[in-house]
């Protein structure tokens, strides 16, 4: 008998920070916190603030104008400032490393073709990728591999699992350039062993480069522990910056000196001021930054890293543990007698922060979950996706979409 929702909604102790985040009037369930956040109620507050005060009020000033306090200093050092708040908060990183630019892809291209630029001065010419990664890495690693004249490794994964490090060890060897990987595996939520995996990509003499797009904010992270060269993720999932948000880069500290991106912009320069001839890198982490920063992106994403901080990544982390437990209990108990199967790990130190279920019925199922305010996720060919914010969504919550699920399911059995 799975567990009541109420007793655990009442024992939870993030339960008050439900109410910092906007509602939707029309929605039962929300599902889909590993594809688009929910809104803090801060968030209006802030971009209304923002609009009226420090871009209607400092103009052009706000680019270098830091006489105003509260203002987060110059627009121009917002990428570093919010990129070492986001290290701090969610990744396990030290100040110097981090930067808030562009999208994932542009951001996973730079980077990418910045390791793999450098290994090829050392005869290095092979990349690391899994057969089931998310498809926006997979193709910018093809792309640069045909850029480069490199040779792409593929690594056949288990659809149901994820990559290991044996898998890696096995993949890598003196040629490997780069081995480019998910931490929380996009359709299944396997959550690699990222140490481990680094480890033996570092073995070969390979740079390691992680996509965190569904871990950051879900699950601990701790990429200087990790030893990680390199990193991307989105800030609209588990971040809640909103549509679109800008992402973010790591470069650790020691690769900084000797990877240099490949889109020259402005901003990256070390003085870019000065409108100079020729391209002159600035210094350290700076030098990842290509165009003009999109600034007014960035104040929903520093708005939900402060409820981040102040609950804490372990006790985000104990929360998603917990909801996807229940949601699980809710999965064997209602859905799997209708023809469901599980795809996600069982292991709790193996799984991310949503939970994938297959059924031959999921995609008509969609649009009538959607009718009824219960909102999941659909992946090709027959899998919903269940992904639970820990902030924003109760118990409660997954046990009424889960209702539905098996209401609807039941229908079309």
């Amino acid at each position: 008998m799975p567990n009541d929702p109420a007793v655990l909604d009442a024992a939870d102790p993030l339960a008050p920070y439900r109410d910092r985040f906007l509602p939707a009037a029309d929605v039962v369930a929300y599902l889909d916190g590993n594809s688009l956040g929910r809104p803090p109620v801060a968030t209006a507050e802030a971009l209304d603030e923002f609009v009226r005060q420090e871009w209607g009020g400092r103009l052009i000033r706000g680019w270098t104008d830091d006489a105003i306090p509260g203002t987060g200093g110059p627009w121009t050092n917002w990428p570093e400032r919010i990129g070492d708040r986001l290290a701090e908060v969610a990744l396990g990183a030290a100040p110097g490393q981090t930067i808030v630019a562009d999208s994932t892809t542009v951001l996973l291209y730079k980077l990418a073709r910045a390791a793999v630029d450098h290994q090829l001065l050392t005869g290095r010419r092979t990349i690391v990728v899994d057969t089931a990664d998310f498809p926006t890495d997979r193709y910018v690693l093809e792309g640069i591999a045909a850029e480069r004249g490199a040779t792409l490794r593929w690594i056949e994964t288990d659809p149901a699992a994820g990559l290991t490090a044996d898998q890696v060890a096995g993949a890598v060897d003196g040629g490997t350039a780069l081995v480019a990987a998910s931490h929380v595996a996009y359709r299944s939520g396997w959550l690699a062993d990222a140490a481990a995996i680094t480890a033996a990509a570092h073995d070969a003499g390979a740079l390691m480069l992680w996509d965190l797009s569904h871990s950051a904010g879900s699950v601990e992270v701790a990429l200087d522990d990790w030893g990680a060269d390199l990193a991307v993720g989105c800030g609209y999932k588990y971040l809640n910056g909103g549509p679109g948000a800008p992402a973010f880069g790591y470069v650790r500290a020691a690769a900084q000196a000797v990877l240099r991106q490949p889109v020259q912009g402005w901003m990256g320069r070390r003085d870019p001021f000065t409108m100079g001839p020729g391209y002159d890198p600035a210094d350290g982490i700076r030098a990842f930054v290509s165009g003009t920063p999109p600034i007014l992106a960035m104040v929903p994403l520093r708005c939900a890293l402060d409820e981040l901080a102040d609950a804490g990544i372990a006790a985000v982390r104990a929360k998603s543990m917990a909801l996807t437990a229940y949601a699980l209990e809710l999965v064997d108990e209602w859905l799997v007698p209708l023809g469901a199967e599980v795809v996600s790990p069982r292991d709790p130190a193996r799984r991310g922060g949503h939970v994938t279920i297959r059924h031959p019925a999921a995609r008509a199922a969609l649009d009538e979950l959607w009718t009824r305010g219960v909102i999941p996720d659909y992946r090709e060919p027959t899998s919903l996706r269940l992904g639970f914010a820990p902030l924003s969504t109760s118990f409660t919550e997954v046990h009424d979409g889960l209702v539905a699920v098996r209401d609807v399911l039941a229908a079309m059995h």
